[in-house]
């Protein structure tokens, strides 16, 4: 059968079973076909079913055809994790798998289809007062349950309470071959999703696979009241090694919800987009809405007009927690603690980022561009404490021994940085280098604020240049002992494990993906 007719009967029983208007080729293909990052071969089709049984339809289909496969959740990922490695692969888009199923405030769980946003989550959650106990990347806007799932995030309560796969409960994933899988108590017949261990800990097996393992469907987490009082406090340190030691002792403690740091490089770069997308207005409402009075919001907006500026300028490294509590002694006890602990490391400056932060955790998608325009990509490597000093002494000899060939092209970097519980340490590096803007930014970017930005030409000398300098960046985090979050096929995963520990993921992909279909790449497991 030649490949034009094979295409033809493969699109009529995709929509078949995902409807015509879910079933996009060509043109219409172009925001799905990139990440943040980079576009790799191009998908035969993107499919975006509407129900489980819709996408359990699709995947049916596909094993008929026996069809490679990828699937995409919010988009918001940069490690290739949805792309496709090799021509004729069908991406399924969960987009428009973003159904709330069941907020049970009384039996303290929430199951979502997998393209419900942490954004839509989080906003439905409040209106009971609830809220998971890891609440969202910074991305939340577009990102979903179903992708931080797939890739291990964190951001939005994990200070307290952990990575995104430490908030689950159950999941329903759907195979390869159509079969659904349900985890946690819910694997039992007729068992509410209410519990995670009942045996052997399945929900966890699918936790940061990259989709390689199986599709998520459906995910259920606890929910949380929400805690009435809050506060934020940051700190400014005049070098790397501070800094770090004071987020490890505040690591050992624990007392936070969400805590991030950044180097002066992309502090400066964030205010600059806030003033550039005209955003400051409502961040200043949002900061008074969300302050504990009236007169506490606005001195907090006063301070953000009048220091901030100059207090980020004059910063190496800055620090930023926030804190909850079920009351304001509790908050200001936990602030205190916090300063006790950073008293002979840092000097506390104006909260203002985390106030923001605290206003809008899930903001438009201006970071996925640089201050300038430039084009974005980040990478990062999970550190034990004891090797965080060695890798960054190594760093910056990486970049001196690279430096004018960066100015050349004119590729810069900045860095942000957070504790993993309290033994990790994340290191993620943002670089940034001038090129022309692809159909994806034109698809998340708020138009007004892409319409204010330079423009760029397409750039190949300096987007070759980025690649093996990300390669190479990889590379050092792995000298020191690094891991990674959201492997997709940009980090080393097989080629690092133990031959047991490969021989036993090996056996797990052939049992739940005997013919190699699903996510070609990912996890470098073929």
């Amino acid at each position: 059968m030649s490949d034009v007719l094979q295409s033809s009967t493969l699109l009529a029983l995709l929509a078949e079973a995902a409807g015509t208007a879910n079933v996009l080729t060509g043109d219409a293909m172009a925001p799905y076909s990139d990440d943040v990052y980079r576009r790799l071969a191009d998908p035969v089709a993107v499919v975006r079913p509407e129900s489980v049984e819709a996408l359990q339809g699709v995947v049916t289909v596909l094993a008929g055809e026996d069809r490679p496969f990828i699937v995409r959740g919010g988009g918001a990922s940069y490690t290739d994790g949805y792309l496709p490695r090799d021509a004729g692969q069908v991406m399924i888009d969960l987009s428009r798998l973003n159904r709330i199923v069941e907020i049970n405030a009384h039996g303290g769980y929430v199951t979502v289809e997998a393209g419900v946003t942490w954004a839509a989550l989080g906003e439905e959650l409040a209106k009971q007062g609830l809220r998971t106990p890891f609440r969202g990347p910074f991305s939340g806007l577009h990102s979903t349950v179903g992708g931080a799932v797939s890739q291990n995030a964190i951001s939005h309560g994990s200070g307290t309470y952990g990575i995104s796969a430490e908030s689950l409960l159950s999941l329903d994933v759907v195979t390869t071959e159509g079969e659904l899988i349900r985890t946690g108590s819910a694997a039992a017949e007729g068992v509410a999703p209410f519990v995670r261990h009942f045996g052997p800990d399945l929900t966890g097996l699918f936790t940061g696979d990259s989709g390689a393992l199986g599709i998520k469907a459906r995910i259920t987490l606890p929910v949380l009241k929400q805690l009435p009082a809050h506060g934020a406090v940051s700190f400014a340190f005049p070098d790397f090694v501070s800094a770090h030691e004071g987020m490890r002792r505040i690591a050992q403690e624990r007392i936070e919800e969400s805590h991030f740091a950044l180097d002066a490089a992309l502090s400066q770069g964030q205010i600059a987009r806030q003033e550039r997308a005209g955003a400051a207005l409502s961040m200043a409402l949002g900061i008074i809405k969300t302050s504990p009075s009236i007169l506490a919001g606005v001195k907090s907006v006063m301070r953000a007009g009048l220091f901030a500026k100059g207090e980020i300028a004059r910063s190496a490294y800055m620090t930023h927690y926030i804190v909850e509590g079920f009351n304001q002694a509790e908050v200001n006890a936990k602030l205190h603690r916090l300063r006790e602990l950073m008293a002979d490391l840092a000097s506390e400056i104006s909260p203002t980022v985390p106030a923001v932060v605290r206003a809008m955790p899930f903001a438009p998608f201006y970071n996925v561009l640089g201050p300038a325009g430039e084009r974005w990509v980040p990478l990062h490597g999970i550190l034990p404490h004891a090797n965080v000093a060695g890798f960054h002494v190594a760093l910056e000899a990486f970049y001196a021994a690279r430096k004018a060939e960066m100015e050349r092209l004119g590729v810069w970097t900045g860095g942000m940085f957070a504790t993993v519980g309290t033994s990790g340490f994340l290191y993620e590096i943002a670089i940034y280098w001038p090129d022309a803007t692809t159909a994806y930014h034109e698809t998340v970017v708020p138009a007004d604020y892409l319409g204010s930005l330079p423009k760029y030409p397409d750039n190949p000398d300096a987007r070759a240049y980025v690649h093996h300098f990300k390669s190479a960046l990889i590379a050092l985090f792995v000298e020191h002992g690094a891991t990674n979050f959201q492997l997709g096929k940009a980090y080393p995963y097989a080629s690092r494990l133990s031959a047991p520990a490969l021989s036993l993921v090996k056996a797990l992909k052939a049992a739940l993906d005997p013919r190699g279909r699903m996510a070609p790449g990912a996890l470098g497991l073929d």
